[in-house]
């Protein structure tokens, strides 16, 4: 096998070389990262650059001492795969700091038409991951009906409000990059859960250069940490993995539900009411409650289009990445 390939679980992944192309994938892992409910690990999984992201991210401790200490940076770069974590991290820098504000003001001037889409974005991830299991059994049922139930019962659960000091931010930081490496699970969304969704946002918007630090630093920590804990596990239990993963997005379909009743609602930071207590009703109890227009029709429009949106990326990944080959054997 040449270095133009990557073996991962018995199974052949091309290498894209392009930065241009590793840069959008970053890209669109920013764009899904900064939204409550969809998961930059999903987009990383389904562009096909999710296994070589964690090979290239275990490798950073090991190339540190083995390589970085002894000045050995040819060496170094070629080990974790310099170029390819750079133009990625790139893309999802550049999309977070430039998505920020229109994200905010698009869930706050149209959120049944964007949680719509979300929905979609999420339905398409959970066929796409789902078909990545490679022997159907019945013995996945029970870990794809915990992971729904678990994901089902975070989405329950009220958002808190931490005192945003540094060492939140810090912790913050390492618990939403856990989730969003893990496809079906969103970081952002623990965020909201833990009430630092909205000073991270307002960070990010008015670049604080000190407090970003601070929720970098945690990533970091974070990421090392649980990256070779993945690795581990889709290694030793590849299938049991994917199908919790499936059922995690099934059950973090409710957060994305469109059409919500408020029961209760909290002051932020910010001074602001936000919602602090929800449940999913159907379009017609949601008008009755609110008086709005549900808008069905335009949001099934805009399910179907984060689904074909999805589908397009799954095409234009396996077109530009390669298409995972069959293992050895089959």
């Amino acid at each position: 096998m040449t270095d133009e390939n990557r073996v991962h679980q018995g199974i052949t992944y091309a290498r894209p070389h392009h930065p241009a192309a590793v840069f959008v994938r970053g890209m669109a892992m920013g764009a899904a990262d900064i939204v409550p409910g969809v998961s930059g690990g999903t987009i990383a999984f389904i562009t096909g650059i999710y296994f070589r992201l964690l090979e290239a991210i275990n490798e950073v401790p090991v190339a540190i001492f083995r390589d970085l200490a002894r000045r050995r940076l040819r060496a170094f770069w070629q080990a974790i795969d310099g170029t390819f974590l750079v133009c990625l991290l790139a893309g999802i820098l550049t999309s977070i700091v430039t998505l920020a504000s229109a994200i905010s003001y698009v869930l706050a001037e149209h959120p049944i038409l964007i949680w719509s889409f979300f929905f979609g974005l999420i339905v398409a991830s959970v066929w796409h991951v789902g078909r990545q299991v490679k022997h159907y059994r019945y013995s996945l049922v029970a870990p794809l009906f915990a992971g729904a139930v678990l994901a089902w019962w975070i989405t329950t659960l009220s958002a808190n409000e931490l005192e945003p000091g540094s060492a939140a931010f810090f912790g913050a930081g390492a618990l939403a990059i856990c989730a969003m490496i893990l496809p079906g699970i969103s970081g952002s969304f623990i965020l909201v859960i833990i009430g630092m969704y909205a000073p991270v946002l307002a960070a990010i918007k008015s670049i604080d250069i000190s407090i970003l630090l601070l929720f970098m630093a945690g990533c970091v920590v974070g990421l090392l940490s649980i990256a070779r804990l993945i690795t581990w596990a889709f290694h030793h239990f590849h299938d049991v993995v994917l199908a919790v993963l499936t059922g995690f997005m099934v059950g973090a379909l409710n957060k994305v539900w469109p059409w919500k009743e408020v029961l209760s609602w909290r002051t932020n930071s910010s001074g602001e009411q936000v919602p602090l207590n929800e449940i999913s009703v159907t379009p017609f109890t949601f008008s009755d409650l609110t008086g709005q227009d549900p808008q069905i029709l335009t949001a099934i429009l805009m399910a179907v289009f984060g689904f074909c949106v999805v589908l397009l990326v799954e095409w234009i990944g396996t077109r530009h990445q390669g298409r995972p080959l069959s293992a050895p054997g089959q």
